[in-house]
């Protein structure tokens, strides 16, 4: 399995917006602009974002984007999720797949011990988190920019 660049996105979107207060609204053109992300595709994440509940959006010349609840109560996985659908590392594992080897099969067993591992892991952490882990890590990086000059 590997995620795609519009969750990538995704994420980075999230993480950026858990950096205003919570409710604040931020302009898509602001987030595209920083990230490097072209206006159109962002505003269709967005739009899987807003259908999952992890944003708001509001139109207008005072709209923008907020999150739709505090980045403390997002995951990695809740944003796999949104984007791309339940959480599954091969198709036999997938919510709903019915699969006629799936009692027997000794590769199912040990994907699906693999896939709980990896939801746990991507459930353990939340983006803000990652955002305050990637703000004390920028911040070391000013202060050695400082010290050398």
């Amino acid at each position: 399995m590997q995620i795609t660049r519009q969750t990538e996105y995704a994420i980075k979107t999230l993480i950026e917006l858990g950096q205003v207060p919570y409710g604040q609204l931020l302009s898509s053109k602001t987030i595209s602009q920083k990230h490097g992300i072209s206006e159109d595709f962002l505003y269709k994440t967005i739009q899987v974002l807003s259908r999952a509940g992890l944003v708001v959006t509001q139109r207008g010349i005072q709209g923008g984007v907020r999150l739709g609840r505090p980045l403390e109560g997002i995951t990695i996985a809740d944003v796999i999720e949104a984007m791309e659908g339940p959480l599954a590392i091969n198709v036999c594992l997938s919510p709903g797949y019915q699969c006629e080897n799936s009692a027997t099969c000794q590769v199912r067993k040990t994907l699906a011990r693999a896939q709980k591992a990896m939801v746990k892991e991507l459930r353990k952490t939340s983006l803000a988190e990652i955002a305050a882990q990637e703000a004390e890590i920028a911040a070391q990086e000013m202060g050695k920019i400082k010290t050398k000059g």
